[in-house]
């Protein structure tokens, strides 16, 4: 990742979160200052969310023309995503507990969030449960591809469909249709950019770690 990329998303972030923090929002019913939760939740999902489709496209890959680095691309960026998905459950929660009264209801969009973590968590397991390098690649390469089916209907289309407490979703008005006003959008857009860059800097230096880690393997292998 280019340093400049790097400096700019440090930037954004100590904006969005000076900003976020400071700087006035609507004053609206239930709602009212914890409506800042707003720019350090949804960020999470968009760099999950973008984090998953870049290791989907490496699996993909690599099924087609199977190398190592690709591998450990698509695992590093489920990696990657998984943790910001758990930020997003963790935020999610913290919010729900002031506006909602407790930390978890049965919601579609929480309760596919959860399951779609779930679903990579066994990511995860199922790469530690093989030990043959090249099988354990193929396999997870695989499921993958269909966690990544799972995923887009569990946090983008059943919540839409269904009743559901949060906005845009189960016929409520989203956030934009009526309290997103100017001042908030200036604040979130670049938080957006800054944790999705932020993201595929945390995925490229978790690749090199990997493949370093593989190259170090690789000598000990021989000198043994």
């Amino acid at each position: 990742m280019k340093n400049w990329l790097k400096i700019v998303a440090v930037i954004l972030l100590l904006y969005a979160h000076i900003a976020g923090l400071l700087l006035g929002v609507p004053r609206l019913n239930i709602l009212n200052e914890t409506i800042r939760c707003l720019y350090f939740h949804f960020p999470m999902w968009f760099v999950m969310t973008l984090m998953y489709s870049i290791s989907l496209f490496y699996s993909i890959r690599y099924l087609r023309n199977p190398q190592l680095g690709t591998d450990h691309r698509a695992v590093e960026y489920a990696n990657t995503g998984l943790a910001f998905s758990l930020l997003g459950l963790v935020t999610g929660m913290q919010w729900a507990k002031y506006t909602w009264g407790t930390y978890w209801v049965g919601d579609p969009r929480l309760n596919g969030a959860a399951i779609t973590t779930l679903v990579y968590v066994a990511y995860f397991v199922l790469r530690g449960s093989v030990e043959n390098q090249e099988q354990r690649s193929r396999l997870s390469a695989v499921y993958n591809i269909f966690a990544f089916a799972a995923m887009v209907p569990l946090i983008f289309i059943i919540p839409r469909l269904s009743s559901s407490l949060h906005p845009g979703a189960g016929g409520n008005p989203g956030f934009s249709s009526f309290d997103l006003d100017n001042k908030m959008r200036m604040v979130l857009y670049p938080g957006v950019i800054g944790w999705i860059l932020m993201g595929l800097w945390i995925a490229s230096l978790r690749v090199r770690i990997r493949t370093i880690e593989e190259k170090v393997n690789e000598l000990d292998y021989a000198k043994n």
